[in-house]
């Protein structure tokens, strides 16, 4: 066992994706969760805005039941726009009272009547962006449509 794991918070991640009617997002998500599992000493969760479960605050509840006192969530998203911005903080309780109504037209009310009950730090990171390892699946994908 680590001699440093006392003295360090018990961490769990977030990985939060969109939700979709179709299944592939969900599959995506939990295959993206489940190898970062086998590399990590945390606890791996995954969360949903809408349509699909677990929602963002059933997730995080979930991690809460490991004990953890600091929950680092990561949008799988590759750019910043209304839902990472806005609508993930606001979930997450993050906004700190700002309005919400940027006249999209999903529906997010799945998570109105869902309260997060985890009381220890909430860390909410950038997306993906444009990162160099990204750029190598991409190449994959060129390279295997030849």
């Amino acid at each position: 066992m680590d001699s440093n794991s006392s003295s360090k918070s018990k961490i769990g991640v977030l990985l939060v994706g969109h939700g979709s009617r179709l299944p592939y997002g969900e599959e995506v998500l939990k295959g993206l969760a489940e190898i970062y599992r086998k590399n990590s000493e945390y606890p791996v969760k995954i969360g949903f805005m809408n349509m699909n479960k677990p929602s963002i605050p059933a997730a995080i509840n979930e991690l809460s039941k490991e004990n953890v006192d600091k929950i680092i969530v990561t949008p799988v998203f590759l750019a910043h726009g209304v839902h990472t911005k806005e609508d993930i903080p606001h979930i997450l309780g993050l906004d700190n009272g700002h309005d919400c109504s940027h006249g999209h037209s999903h529906n997010h009310n799945d998570e109105v009547n869902e309260e997060i009950l985890f009381d220890g730090e909430i860390i909410y990171t950038e997306p993906l962006g444009a990162d160099s390892r990204l750029v190598d699946v991409i190449k994959d994908r060129v390279n295997n449509a030849i």
